[in-house]
């Protein structure tokens, strides 16, 4: 009996011993096939994950190092860096499947953007997200089922933006960041829930997107620190995403210049986005006279413009380039003079930090902070109440400190 005992014991703590062998000679056992599902995910080759890994290494690693079932913890945690799976993920023995319910890049074989490693590491992130969070509504019995009714590219863009101002419109005459928090905030009322995320300066990987939209009901933008407008359009454009329900992944230009190899769908949503924006003044763009240099370009009226609703300048200038009502040429005279000034404006404000900085006046200047939807908020709290997170999982998804955890459940 006590040598069966002994027996199963041994086979209980076979793979532990193993383990601390493999750590004590700094290697590590791995399912391989999970770093291939994730090469597949990512679409990524060897030579790219090579290419990260020998960075800054003396004696470059191959292939051969990289790609084994017995590799060192060091190069495993270098893999992680880019996948940021935990180390656990890799010793699963279960084989994963390339299932379309766990990733866009499962489901869509092209893009509107040529995405950076940052945009496809973001794209994961929230993807991930966004399955943990329509679980966690199932689990309390949360009803997140769709409001807003679906369209196609057939329906004119102009007066299913004109019908949903009624319903999502945040008003005239807010800030624009104020704007943003109300709009995603309305957004939520509608099951709808928005990610913002911040490309801080000392992010390695950086995203090269304005924001995308995952099926059913999520939409992931960047924070556009500097041009809060530009934000503004790409929620307006991803949500157009959402009405015609067309995951897609968007370098968005707010310009929405006329290009022959744009998409119906993203055209589409261009123009759903611009309406839905500019309401009743597109009738006062429209009866604009012709923006000419007699007239500096309609300066006045396009600055005023820009203070009554939350579109930028150039934005306008676009619009006024589409309707004929200025010259290509004048536009792209206008558009690099508003260019120019943004960029002067940066340098004056650069060389004011410096100089502060020199004079011993340092000011501690602090990353933005995403705005949490309102609808992920409801989910967290309502699967706190019903006891399927507990308090300290609470915070760790809202990014709070467990003191301030009555505020954020009221």
């Amino acid at each position: 009996m006590l040598m069966q005992e002994q027996s199963k014991y041994v086979e209980k703590n076979q793979s532990h011993l193993y383990k601390f062998e493999n750590k004590f000679l700094n290697t590590i056992t791995i399912n391989i096939n999970r770093i291939e599902h994730l090469l597949k995910l990512y679409r990524l080759s060897k030579e790219d994950i090579l290419m990260h890994i020998n960075q800054g290494r003396k004696i470059p690693v191959s292939d051969k190092d990289v790609f084994k079932s017995e590799i060192k913890t060091s190069l495993l945690k270098k893999i992680d860096s880019i996948f940021n799976k935990g180390l656990n993920y890799y010793l699963d023995p279960n084989q994963p499947k390339a299932l379309k319910e766990e990733s866009i890049f499962f489901r869509k074989d092209q893009f509107s953007a040529d995405l950076s490693l940052g945009s496809k590491q973001r794209v994961t992130q929230f993807e991930e997200e966004k399955i943990e969070l329509s679980a966690l509504a199932k689990l309390s019995n949360l009803n997140l089922e769709r409001i807003l009714e679906n369209y196609s590219i057939q329906d004119n863009p102009r007066e299913v933006a004109f019908l949903l101002r009624g319903k999502l419109y945040p008003g005239n005459g807010l800030g624009i960041k104020e704007f943003l928090k109300v709009f995603i905030s309305k957004l939520a009322d509608h099951n709808i829930g928005v990610f913002e995320f911040v490309d801080t300066h000392n992010k390695r990987e950086k995203a090269n997107i304005n924001g995308f939209f995952l099926s059913p009901n999520a939409i992931v933008l960047k924070r556009m620190q500097k041009s809060l407008k530009r934000e503004v359009f790409t929620l307006a454009h991803e949500l157009g995403h959402y009405l015609l329900n067309e995951e897609e992944i968007d370098e968005i230009d707010e310009y929405f210049i006329e290009n022959k190899s744009i998409n119906k769908i993203e055209k589409w949503c261009n123009e759903f986005a611009y309406y839905f924006l500019v309401g009743e003044y597109d009738k006062f763009i429209s009866n604009l006279d012709k923006a000419v240099s007699q007239n500096n370009f309609q300066d006045d009226a396009v600055t005023n413009l820009t203070k009554e609703i939350p579109l930028s300048k150039i934005a306008i200038y676009t619009r006024l380039v589409l309707i004929n009502k200025i010259s290509q040429k004048d536009y792209n005279l206008v558009k690099d003079n508003i260019y120019t000034a943004f960029k002067e404006r940066k340098e004056a404000l650069q060389s004011k930090k410096q100089l502060d900085k020199e004079n011993g006046i340092v000011f501690q200047a602090r990353n933005p902070v995403p705005i949490i939807s309102p609808l992920h908020k409801k989910t967290l709290q309502s699967a706190f109440y019903e006891g399927v997170i507990d308090e300290r999982e609470f915070c760790r998804r809202l990014n709070i400190k467990a003191e301030k955890i009555d505020s954020y459940l009221q």
